[in-house]
Formats: C-alpha cells, structure tokens, sequence
C-alpha cells in the first residue's frame, strides 16, 4: 500500500496566517491559526510587520505539524494570500526597507488623484490591466515607498532591492532568498501587469515611475515556483500560489466560464469565470486574472461589496441589540418579513456596481410597530441584495445568465441569510461541506502540479455539497423586494447628491 500524500497549503490574510494539511481526498486533517498586529500610524494609513507576518505564519505551520503528528509524506506547499499588500526589501540583508503597506491603506490617494487627472491615463491603465488607479493596488504604494525611503529609489535602481506581495515575500523567505517569483493572479492586482501579454509593461513601469529590476518573475498558479529550504520543510516543492480571491474561485471549482462565487466576510467578494474571454465591465467591476492550469488565460469579473458582516458586527458592536452573529439566524426568523423595513449599510459608501463613496448608511420604513427583529433580519436581507447587485451587474457585462452561486466564508453558517440569498437571485445557491476554499484552492493548485490529483474531474469527485438553497420565492414577489431595496439605493444617491 503506498504511503498517504499531504499538502500544506498556507492561507495569509489581512489579519493571520492559517496552515491547512490537506489529504489526497481534499480533507482538511489539521489547521493552525495565528494572528499579528495591525499598525494604524495616521488615519488611512495600515501597514503590516512583514517579519511578524513570516514569524507567525511559521508558528502556525509548526501547530499544524504538532496536531497532525504528520512530518513525513508532505509532497508540495501552496500559498495564498492577502492582494496588494506591498513590500520591498533589501535583496542582500532580506530586511524589509520599510513596514508592509496593506491593500486597505489610502496613502497614495492624492498620487491616484494626480494621475487620474492626467488626461488618457486612466484608460489606458484599465485597458492594459483591467482595473482602476486607485490606492488600493501596489503600484502606487511601491512608488510612494521608493520615495520616501532614504536612498531606496537609486538602490531600487541598481537592482538592490525587491518587491513582492505577499505571496513573494513568503516564497523568499522559504527559500532563504533563492526565489523572488510570483503568479499571475497576484501581479495582475499590481497595476503594472498586461493581463492580455501576460508579462511587466513597460508603459505601466514608466507611469508609476517604478524599475523593472525590483520585480519578480512571474509563473502560472499552478507551477513549481521553488523548493523550501527552512528545517521545517526542507525540500518540499512549493508548486501553487494564488491571491486570496482566486484561489477561493479555484477552490470552490469555478473552474468553466459562467461558474461564479461569493465569499462572505467582512465585505462579500464575487468572482465570474469568464473564461479565455475578457470581459470589460460597464458596470464598475473589475477584469482580473483567475488560477490557470498553464499559460493559457483565465479572466474573471470581479466586484466587492464594502460592509458584509461588518453589518452584524454594528449590529452586536454598535447598537447593542444582539450578543453573537449566530443568533442572528434565530432572531430573523421570530417574524416572517421585515415588515418594509430597509437597512443600507453604506458605512464607508457604497461599493460595486454603485461606486458612491458620499453616501452613508440608512434605515428605511420605520414605523411604530419597527422592533429589533425587523432590524436584524433587513441587516442580514442587505447582504443578500448587495450581492445581487452586484450579481446582475456581472450577469449584464458578460451577457451570460447564472444556475448556480457557490459561496464560502463564515457568514455562509447562516441559513436564513443563504436562503434569502437564493431567493433574492431566483437561482440555487450551494454550499460546500469544506468552507475552508481560499486554503483549499492553494492545494488544489500544488497538488495537481505534483500529481497528486490527475485533473479537476478527481478534484470534482472529492467536493462534498453541505446543503443547496432554492428559490422559494416567485418572480412577482422578487420583483418586488428588489424594487424597495433599489428605492432605497435611490433615494440615498439623490440625497447625497443634492436632486
């Protein structure tokens, strides 16, 4: 009998790293989190410590190998992580030169500003990547770093130094420096990345004023990227690597053009297979890269909703009318609508396909009868029609129509929101039994670099379905509720706007 295989797949997120040991039947058999600090030096401003990022993704793969007993038979590693969180370091010390500026961070807003206004520029940056300037993607953070770090732009320069997301700089660090790669998904969050040439663009390059001798190669998802060389995982091969929303698509098998996720957390992340065809939004989405086999493209559309559970979380946090998240299932359903009321959680404005940064959040049908489960059950109904804005947007861009939504992230547990969903869409949404599909999108990608897995087909086989919600609304009282909630949507834009 042979021996069994593994594959340690290490999700780093915006707040922790979270090791997975993964069997040849898509099994999670171990896991291990660990949390780091998040640094605020001025409002807008977020950075990262990248050493205390690589500090606590080690402690938690050494929980992993601990819990599992499991030293042998790790046949490959595979990596996501959180986008556009820039880093550059000093290629002979491997010292970051300055702390990680995380993909939340707006420091570079009047850099966006300025180039914005540059007539042409912006057009031609979307044309060439799919995305807008915005402070929210690298280009502009390595820029700002290149700047304000004594001496970094003439060592950046002579090639002294290295950029990396931070996909990157976990590769540098297994390998003890020997590899400066990465994949992509991750360089086509950059803005300095053709999505259709699939290589560094020189024109980009010029634009944001960055040297091309700081950037790392860059390889399919799926590809030996390099073999670790720390004692704890000498010798594996590190053969997948993907951003966090990629990886979560190719996790959940979104895998044909027209297959679509939405990952709930604290915002919601909805992603469309489009296949080898690149789909340019009218609608405020984004075109990016998905996880591809080999060199052959993989686009997507992507679009975000801002406040997802961050609603939940004002509900327990802010106004103090439940004690868990959980609960809010339970309370939701103690009535049986929301008796017209209408939460819009546009706390920080709205996202996709709005794009309305003025306007904040509001309650709509208020009455005396209004009590605290009406409350809870519209936050949670908000979620669910955010999403299906966002939806039909991708739908309206693409041309396509959707059977499916499948969808993963903590809030999933909650069925009253999964149902709601379903029927806010008028198609089936499926859960998995494995949430777990950012981590398990990594392994996806080692472990059919190594073999491990022959095909998607054997990957298919493994998935396990939690539980399928259909629609149980008709078209006539969809349509309805969707008329209120987009009343609402409007009402809020022509206040903001003065009309």
């Amino acid at each position: 009998m042979s021996s069994p295989a593994y594959i340690l797949s290490i999700d780093q997120g915006t707040t922790g790293s979270t090791a997975l040991l993964v069997d040849a039947q898509g099994n999670i058999v171990s896991q291990g989190y660990q949390e780091f600090d998040q640094h605020y030096p001025r409002p807008g401003w977020v950075e990262h410590d990248p050493d205390e990022i690589w500090d606590v993704t080690q402690a938690s793969i050494t929980d992993v190998l601990q819990e599992s007993g499991i030293k042998r038979n790790i046949l490959a590693i595979g990596i996501t992580n959180q986008r556009e969180t820039t880093v550059v370091w000093d290629r002979k010390t491997g010292k970051p030169i300055y702390p990680a500026i995380v993909w939340q961070c707006r420091r570079t807003t009047d850099i966006c500003t300025h180039l914005n206004a540059q007539k042409g520029v912006a057009a031609h940056v979307k044309a060439k990547t799919g995305l807008v300037i915005d402070p929210y993607f690298s280009a502009t953070k390595i820029a700002w770093i290149l700047d304000k770090v004594s001496g970094a732009r003439k060592k950046a320069e002579r090639g002294e130094l290295a950029f990396g997301t931070i996909d990157t700089w976990l590769l540098w660090k297994l390998t003890n420096g020997t590899v400066h790669k990465t994949d992509y998904t991750n360089a086509s969050r950059t803005l300095l990345f053709n999505i259709d040439t699939f290589s560094w663009d020189e024109t980009l390059l010029e634009i944001f004023n960055i040297p091309k001798a700081i950037l790392p190669e860059v390889c399919p998802s799926a590809s030996r990227f390099g073999v670790a060389k720390i004692p704890l995982l000498a010798e594996i091969p590190i053969a997948g690597v993907a951003g966090d929303q990629q990886s979560a698509l190719f996790g959940q098998l979104c895998l044909k053009p027209g297959m679509a996720k939405n990952t709930y957390g604290t915002g919601c992340f909805l992603m469309l297979n489009t296949g080898a065809n690149r789909v340019e939004s009218k609608s405020g989405l984004l075109t990016t890269l998905a996880c591809s086999l080999d060199e052959k493209p993989m686009y997507a559309l992507e679009g975000s909703v801002f406040i997802a559970g961050a609603a939940v979380q004002w509900l327990r946090d802010g106004l103090q009318i439940i004690e868990s998240a959980e609960e809010t299932e339970i309370i939701a359903n103690r009535v049986d609508d929301s008796a017209g009321t209408i939460v819009v959680p546009a706390f920080t404005g709205l996202g996709a396909p709005y794009w309305n940064a003025e306007v904040r959040g509001a309650i709509f049908g208020l009455t005396r009868g209004t009590i605290r489960e009406h409350i809870v059950r519209a936050t949670l109904e908000s979620i669910a029609y955010q999403s299906a804005d966002v939806v039909s947007a991708m739908l309206g861009d693409a041309g396509t129509s959707l059977e499916r939504l499948r969808v993963d992230g903590g809030a999933v547990a909650n069925n009253f929101l999964m149902q709601f969903q379903a029927d806010i869409l008028g198609i089936d949404v499926e859960r998995p039994e494995r949430i777990e599909t950012t981590g398990l999108g990594a392994a996806y990608l080692a472990g059919i670099t190594m073999g491990v897995w022959k095909d998607i087909d054997e990957l298919e086989n493994h998935r396990k379905i939690d539980r399928l919600f259909s629609p149980q609304l008709n078209a006539q009282q969809r349509n309805e509720k969707l008329a209120g909630w987009r009343d609402a949507i409007q009402r809020l834009s022509v206040d903001v706007n003065g009309m």
